[in-house]
This record gives C-alpha cells, structure tokens and sequence, in this order.
C-alpha cells in the first residue's frame, strides 16, 4: 500500500471535518443506549430544553473529533497517533448517538458545527506540537471537564426525558474511561491558566450551541 503523502493525508482531514459536520456517523457496534427506555409525557417546553442540551453534547462531540484528530496529526509518536484516532473512532458513537436522539426530539444540530471542528483541530494540532505528554494533557483536562458537563447535563435534564438520560449516562462513563486512559499513558498536568481557558471556551460554546 503506497504511503500517505502530506496531500493525501490534508484531503483525509478534510473528508472527515466535513463528514464530521454534516452527516451522521454508522450506527455503534454497542447499539443505542436509548433502545430499551420509552419517555415519559414532555411538553413542548421540556422537549425544547432537552433538544437544546444534546445539541451542546452533540457540539462537544464534534469538539472532540477535531482535537483527537488534530493531535493525531501532530503526535511525535507513531503509537501516540493511533491512540488518537482510535479515541476520535470511539466518539463517533457519541455523534451517532446524539444526532439520533435529536432527530427524536425533532430539532437539528448546531448550525456552528464547522467552527467547533475545525477551531478544535487547531487546538489539537498545537497540543500535538507542543509534544505526546501535553497532547494526552490534554485530553486527560478535556473528558474530565466533558464529565462534569455531562453530570450537569443530567441533572438539568427533564425526569421524563428517559431516553436523553440514557444517552448521557453512558456517554459519561465513557468520557471517564478516556480520561483515565489518558493519564495512565502519561499525561501532563496542564498548568491552571491553561485549564481556565478550556472552561471558558467551553462555556462559550455551551451558551452558543444551545440556542444555534
């Protein structure tokens, strides 16, 4: 098989941002966490609310792709490299699982999709530079922060909403297995400043995604 050449490997970028931003990833091997639970009675308003909360998953996910795969770019590793793209795999079940529930609540995704992805890859892309230790730093300090967005996710979540519960409880548990993965290899602690910045974009993007 004849080697990736820098070109070749940037249009596979590019195929998958934008597959990433526009259609629903294959189905989970795991299948649905959703399939066995029925909703209890919503009104509008709940379901509304509940629509708004797993577009900003469904946005974090989109996140997640690009900075896996911008680290992946970038890792000095080769092993390093395919961790990434094996974690950036996993979150496709995520995605799938999201834009799913969403079509059942009847709302679309984000329309900023396009700029979580892509500003994410950036930001993985420099992790990946700066060296493996930071750029698995980073996605230690990333799913621990995406853990406790989900927890609140949770708990905001309307109690009928069983289905979208579902979802984030097992999306959360996951996020906890990467994180743990990720300082098992070696992780850096990141430094504080660095860490504010991340809930602060976080935030941004949570306020946004909710209501675009």
């Amino acid at each position: 098989m004849r080697k990736m050449t820098l070109t070749d490997r940037l249009l596979d970028e590019l195929q998958h941002g934008l597959g990433t931003c526009h259609v629903r990833p294959p189905a989970s091997p795991r299948g649905y966490p959703a399939d066995t639970v029925d909703d209890g009675e919503m009104s509008p308003a709940e379901r509304a609310h509940a629509a708004g909360l797993m577009r900003v998953n469904n946005a974090g996910e989109v996140a997640a792709q690009g900075l896996y795969r911008g680290q992946a770019c970038a890792a000095r590793a080769e092993a390093t490299g395919e961790a990434m793209q094996r974690a950036a795999a996993e979150e496709n079940e995520h995605l799938n699982w999201c834009q799913r529930r969403l079509d059942e609540l009847g709302r679309g995704r984000s329309l900023l999709d396009g700029a979580w992805y892509w500003g994410s890859f950036a930001i993985g892309a420099l992790a990946g530079i700066a060296g493996d230790k930071w750029s698995l730093g980073f996605v230690k300090e990333t799913e621990q922060q995406v853990c406790e967005h989900l927890e609140r996710h949770f708990e905001r979540l309307p109690e009928a909403d069983r289905r979208s519960r579902a979802i984030v409880a097992a999306m959360r548990d996951d996020e906890a297995r990467h994180a743990d993965d990720a300082a098992a290899a070696g992780a850096a602690e990141l430094p504080w400043p660095v860490k504010r910045a991340m809930t602060l974009v976080s935030r941004v993007m949570t306020f946004t995604a909710y209501r675009i």
